[in-house]
């Protein structure tokens, strides 16, 4: 895909998957779970409003936030922090499946910008640089999506860079390719992304924070952010 060199974080809207249904939470909105005071999801948002743009330049766009409850709450907390008439709320297309990919396609289904960045509400510390080096790579790579890779303990114990593919910012051109994909039954975010023309940005550099992708599946993974 040939991008115009141009392309600056003011043409990235960010998604935050909010969609869910949290049952390693006992079945909450999980966005909405405190941490620090605050809901996870305006943990996200907060940072994606305070993304700084570096060689990239400006703001993002604006938000979008997946969530297939408290519609309401979700807003107003999205237009608290990016102001009115910048943040969207939208449901999966399907209600029959839950997961990364249906928020995906609900918000490329509404996104105006070229491209879109996408992070999940539970993993509320990811670096304010992500969407200028996610966007340096995709440009350098003349990509469709760039994909983080991030440092993560194994079943082993043994810590490697592992594809984190929730974080990523993909051109919204990809939408009819995502459509089929689920029409197909697909279902996986790294099957999808490998039949993508795709970047890996690792995240690993000496200041780059460890733990900046973890996120709180359950209530303890939530107690342990907050600590």
């Amino acid at each position: 895909m040939t991008h115009t060199p141009a392309l600056t974080l003011s043409d990235i809207t960010a998604l935050v998957l909010a969609g869910g249904r949290g049952m390693r939470m006992g079945g909450v909105d999980k966005g909405l779970q405190p941490l620090n005071g605050l809901p996870m999801a305006q943990h996200a948002l907060q940072r994606l409003a305070t993304q700084q743009g570096g060689a990239c330049g400006g703001a993002l766009a604006g938000a979008i936030v997946n969530a297939n409850r408290n519609p309401a709450v979700y807003l107003a907390m999205g237009e608290a922090t990016f102001g009115a008439g910048r943040v969207q709320v939208v449901p999966d297309r399907d209600t029959e499946f839950a997961g990364p990919l249906a928020g995906f396609q609900a918000g490329l289904d509404v996104c105006t910008t070229p491209l879109m960045l996408t992070v999940p509400c539970d993993s509320p510390l990811f670096p304010l640089d992500l969407a200028q080096r996610l966007l340096t790579a995709l440009l350098q790579a003349d990509a469709d999506v760039a994909v983080v890779m991030a440092p993560e303990a194994g079943r082993d114990g043994q810590t490697a860079l592992r594809s984190q593919p929730v974080f990523c910012l993909m051109c919204t051109a990809v939408a009819p390719g995502l459509h089929e994909y689920l029409r197909s039954g697909g279902r996986k975010v790294d099957a999808w992304t490998a039949s993508l023309q795709a970047v890996q940005v690792p995240f690993d550099a000496p200041l780059d924070d460890p733990r900046a992708f973890a996120n709180a599946n359950t209530l303890d993974e939530l107690r342990q952010l907050e600590s």
